[in-house]
């Protein structure tokens, strides 16, 4: 059997998550029939992680495992002329039998985007939350240093995943600003709980609105309580960077 990784590419507007479920459309099922299409046999598709309904990726990472001996050249170029235009294959390659996509990642990334100006912009509207009142980056960067290391970040996880242990590392921040009214957040760790980089990101726009103070931010994090941190931030903001290994 070959173990056949794949790095792709989405647009996740269209879809709900990339979980396979049943009755939806997602991004999962979408890539695995692509795939049997074109093998002409069945496989099971293994995602590095999970996006919400909505998340957009511009690296995530699969695998599947098959005896087909197709040239992965050719798989590669045969789905990308059969996916829909919000999806695309970048990468094909052979790795070795034991690797998997989730459970052989060392860290994930995650960036998202908010339009911080007093006017909406058309074009980005799918893929940044627009926030037209100003955002003070300076507390915004002081608030998401806290996050480095590890936590528990039960205040920054989804109310239905109690059972999930909310211990992890978070390796780095980053909040930048850029020429334009475009800001930038991203955050790499060991592993994400759900809703954690939507939630993180709702508590420091409240930081930077001044709803909140950094001191806030620290007591709500400490506290692990999530109903005191901020509104989980819109799905369509986030995107996952990339996976490493």
């Amino acid at each position: 059997m070959r173990t056949i990784k794949l790095v792709i590419q989405f647009d996740g507007t269209a879809y709900h998550g990339w979980q396979t479920q049943a009755g939806k459309r997602t991004v999962q099922k979408t890539v695995q029939e692509a795939i049997e299409r074109i093998l002409n046999r069945p496989i099971v598709l293994h995602g590095a992680g999970r996006t919400d309904a909505g998340v957009h990726a511009l690296q995530q990472v699969a695998h599947f495992k098959t005896d087909a001996p197709i040239d992965l050249v050719r798989l590669k170029k045969g789905l990308n002329s059969i996916l829909p235009p919000d999806i695309a294959v970048l990468d094909v390659s052979e790795m070795s039998p034991d690797f998997h996509a989730r459970y052989s990642a060392r860290s994930r990334s995650y960036r998202y985007l908010i339009w911080n100006s007093p006017v909406p912009k058309p074009f980005i509207r799918s893929y940044a939350w627009h926030i037209p009142q100003p955002l003070n980056l300076t507390a915004m960067r002081a608030a998401a240093r806290l996050l480095v290391g590890t936590h528990d970040f039960s205040a920054f996880q989804s109310s239905d995943r109690k059972k999930t242990n909310p211990v992890r590392t978070v390796l780095s921040v980053r909040l930048k600003k850029t020429a334009g009214h475009l800001i930038v957040f991203e955050i790499r760790a060991n592993a994400f709980l759900k809703h954690m980089v939507r939630a993180i990101v709702g508590t420091l726009v409240a930081v930077g609105n001044g709803s909140m103070t950094v001191e806030d931010f620290r007591n709500v994090f400490e506290g692990c309580d999530r109903k005191a941190a901020g509104k989980t931030a819109p799905a369509y903001g986030l995107f996952l960077k990339d996976v490493e290994y």
